[in-house]
């Protein structure tokens, strides 16, 4: 945010403390990236390939604003962020966005689209407006976007995103144990782990109306998403189904507890703090002004400061 919005150039480049930053962690400009994205505490995480060979953080974006509630995109007007795996190439990317910026998710996804879901052109893009888009302000997706295209540039074909209702922790999933979305979210978070305890991208096959991570199937990767998962040829390194399957243990001590858990009831999504403290400060106009070139307009001010953020 530090950044003068007028000072943005047209097309984003690579800035000079953007390489220092990559250079003191190791990390090279062209190294492929991967993105993960976080509903409740509304920020997007960039990683990228260091010198060791797998994913370290390279830095983490507060985001401006996320329409709808926790839980997946299921149809056209919903207002729904989606949640999800999704793989993004170079003809995704969209130079001329009505909010400076953007990459297309790809949702619906093979999965959501066999699941029947319904929607287009979801987002991450600048300014502070969301009707199921995630939105970075100018400044936060300009860098994002300079970034990724680099990565993509230098050989990467396409990078994974991966879109979280929050941080997938046992007490996080806990805290929403009453919530229908839970059976899907377990789905999630099994992807969110495997690549918490590899640091290297999860492989994402799609199967029995469900996401399934690094497995290899006899006959290649299965063509129905809906139908039963092929036999696995190949299944993820013991040491790492050993640590999955602790976590899982975890999880289902966490998810059997009594304990009385706060209800989250969002209006219309949420919102970073720092720019909930922006908006109370300057107002909606004046937020505008700050992180958008057109100074495009806040989506749903009032919803966005009476959004519950923690418990």
């Amino acid at each position: 945010m530090a950044m003068d919005v007028a000072s943005l150039a047209e097309a984003p480049q690579l800035s000079n403390k953007v390489k220092a930053e990559m250079a003191k962690k190791k990390m090279r400009p062209e190294s492929p990236v991967l993105v993960r994205i976080f509903k409740q505490e509304s920020e997007l995480e960039v990683w990228k390939v260091d010198a060791s060979g797998q994913y370290a953080l390279f830095k983490t974006y507060p985001m401006c604003r996320w329409s709808g509630k926790l839980g997946p995109k299921k149809k056209s007007g919903d207002r729904q962020a989606p949640e999800g795996f999704y793989h993004v190439s170079a003809g995704m990317l969209n130079p001329n966005s009505q909010y400076y910026v953007s990459f297309n998710l790809g949702y619906p996804n093979r999965l959501e689209s066999a699941l029947g879901y319904t929607g287009e052109a979801l987002m991450v893009h600048g300014a502070c407006s969301s009707s199921g888009c995630y939105a970075m302000t100018d400044q936060g997706v300009g860098e994002i976007y300079a970034i990724v295209q680099r990565a993509l540039e230098g050989g990467q074909q396409r990078f994974q995103v991966q879109a979280y209702p929050f941080r997938m922790t046992t007490q996080n999933m806990a805290k929403h144990r009453g919530d229908p979305n839970m059976p899907f979210w377990r789905t999630l978070k099994e992807g969110y782990d495997a690549f918490a305890f590899t640091r290297k991208q999860p492989k994402v096959s799609v199967c029995g109306g469900r996401y399934v991570f690094n497995k290899e199937f006899d006959g290649g990767e299965p063509s129905d998403p809906l139908a039963q998962c092929p036999a696995a040829v190949s299944e993820p390194a013991t040491d790492l189904v050993a640590k999955l399957g602790a976590e899982q243990k975890k999880l289902e001590a966490a998810l059997a507890t009594t304990t009385t858990v706060s209800s989250f009831a969002y209006m219309d999504g949420g919102m970073h703090p720092s720019f909930r403290t922006l908006l109370k400060q300057q107002g909606a106009k004046g937020l505008a002004a700050r992180i958008s070139r057109t100074k495009y307009p806040v989506s749903r001010p009032d919803a966005a400061l009476a959004d519950p953020y923690d418990d």
